[in-house]
């Protein structure tokens, strides 16, 4: 019988302990792994990510969690990505080239386009717009602020997966459904009592 009530997969670029202790500081328990054979065993999977898209797929293949994270992903396990981790569930990224993901979502990932008033890297805290009612919002209020840092944005090919946009010079998706799989580009471990609900949101799912 597991001990625990997700694993946390490390990918080794950074991030996971700060989701770590926003999961157990509400009580549950959580296993970091890097290791495939944990993933053999059906359960809640959370991936986290920050940096470099490439950087993150090549931690991962050199980990031996791509094959892993799939089956988990396709035997209908709970999966949550976050930032990188979102993007990661895409076809590719454009991210200094074109880089494949994980491909269990259609579309891909994308630069924001040269605005004069904004800065790219989106970083700070923005607005959370619900396309849809889905669990993982329960108890959060339209417009919503959570932290954001990345220059990348997810787009998906299905606009029915958005589950929530944000906007940034374009209204992005910074929240994606499809079926087990859920992914946000915000920061949930960063975004104080938001990031806590939607995190508890999911262990309950």
């Amino acid at each position: 019988m597991q001990a625990y009530d997700a694993l946390l997969v490390d990918a080794g670029t950074g991030n996971l302990h700060s989701v770590y202790n926003a999961l157990t500081s509400q009580g549950f328990q959580i296993k970091i792994t890097q290791n495939p054979a944990d993933l053999l065993r059906p359960g809640r999977v959370i991936l986290p990510g920050v940096g470099a898209f490439r950087g993150f797929m090549d931690g991962l293949a050199s980990a031996g969690l791509v094959e892993g994270l799939q089956n988990a992903a396709r035997r209908g396990d709970p999966f949550l990505g976050i930032c990188v981790g979102m993007q990661a569930l895409f076809e590719y990224s454009t991210e200094m080239g074109q880089h494949p993901g994980l491909g269990l979502i259609a579309g891909e990932v994308e630069r924001f386009p040269e605005f004069a008033d904004l800065k790219v890297p989106h970083t700070g805290w923005n607005q959370l717009h619900a396309c849809q009612n889905h669990p993982l919002l329960a108890g959060l209020p339209e417009g919503a602020y959570a932290y954001f840092n990345h220059s990348y944005y997810c787009a998906p090919r299905d606009n029915r997966l958005h589950l929530t946009t944000t906007g940034y010079g374009i209204d992005f998706c910074s929240a994606v459904q499809c079926e087990n799989l859920l992914g946000v580009q915000f920061h949930p471990e960063k975004s104080q009592q938001v990031g806590l609900r939607l995190l508890a949101n999911f262990m309950r799912l």
